[in-house]
């Protein structure tokens, strides 16, 4: 039940969702198609066409799919339901209108638009920061008349409440520095890192204060490539140099 385990289940469920309402709108799934919804008064210089993206069919199959095992009365099924709903409402709250120009070479005198989903890259950063954020919470159980149930309360007064488009978790992170098979940690020794950077791709957080190794590798890459009329494109092949550096 950590912050590792509320990511996995946000974008999961977000890419249930994500991937049936692509499937719809291309007419690869035999039940569903274009969101009937958007044929309203058009906006100015642009009118509604092409096939708008249903993404509350894909919400509502995501929904039956994912959540379909989490009806247990305990906090984890609690967690994970929240998460899996967060991750769908970013879809939802992410939709937007894309458009195609029609006129004389591209003059754009007429927009044809449609409703869309953002690229899943852009869901999967928006959930990233969720993650970097997401909310600790405490488990409080109730007596109700099926019994005892249990329940997430956010841990800190303080702090803003969490809101259904943010991630909870109640348990403390493994140490993800050193290997550990009852978590499923590789760790991270000989892991590639970028010496340059001070994200967490960078040497200094990946290797976890262990320090670094350092090597020279050749690699063997397509250069000066020249396309010929008509129709191949012939390379050289250059030999390259390039510093890797590994975690102690």
């Amino acid at each position: 039940a950590t912050r590792e385990s509320a990511f996995v289940h946000a974008i999961a469920s977000a890419g249930v969702a994500f991937a049936v309402t692509r499937s719809c709108a291309e007419g690869t799934s035999t039940i569903c198609g274009c969101d009937s919804h958007h044929k309203g008064p058009p906006g100015d210089g642009w009118k509604w066409g092409g096939c708008s993206e249903d993404a509350d069919f894909g919400v509502l199959v995501s929904r039956e799919f994912a959540d379909a095992r989490e009806n247990r009365p305990d906090a984890r099924s609690a967690m994970n339901r929240h998460n899996n709903e967060a991750g769908r409402t970013t879809i939802l709250d992410h939709m937007h209108l894309k458009c195609k120009c029609h006129g004389l070479s591209g003059s754009c005198e007429v927009k044809t638009c449609w409703w869309a989903q953002p690229d899943f890259r852009a869901i999967g950063d928006y959930l990233k920061d969720k993650y970097d954020s997401a909310s600790e919470m405490v488990v409080e159980k109730h007596r109700e008349s099926r019994g005892w149930v249990e329940t997430l309360r956010a841990k800190y007064a303080l702090f803003k409440p969490p809101t259904e488009r943010d991630l909870v978790y109640y348990e403390n992170s493994p140490n993800f520095c050193e290997p550990n098979p009852e978590t499923g940690s590789f760790g991270t020794r000989d892991r590639t890192c970028n010496v340059t950077s001070h994200g967490i791709d960078g040497c200094d957080l990946l290797c976890c204060g262990r320090g670094h190794n350092t090597r020279t590798e050749k690699r063997k890459e397509k250069c000066h490539c020249i396309f010929h009329w008509c129709c191949y494109v012939s390379c050289q092949e250059c030999v390259r140099v390039y510093d890797v550096h590994t975690c102690k």
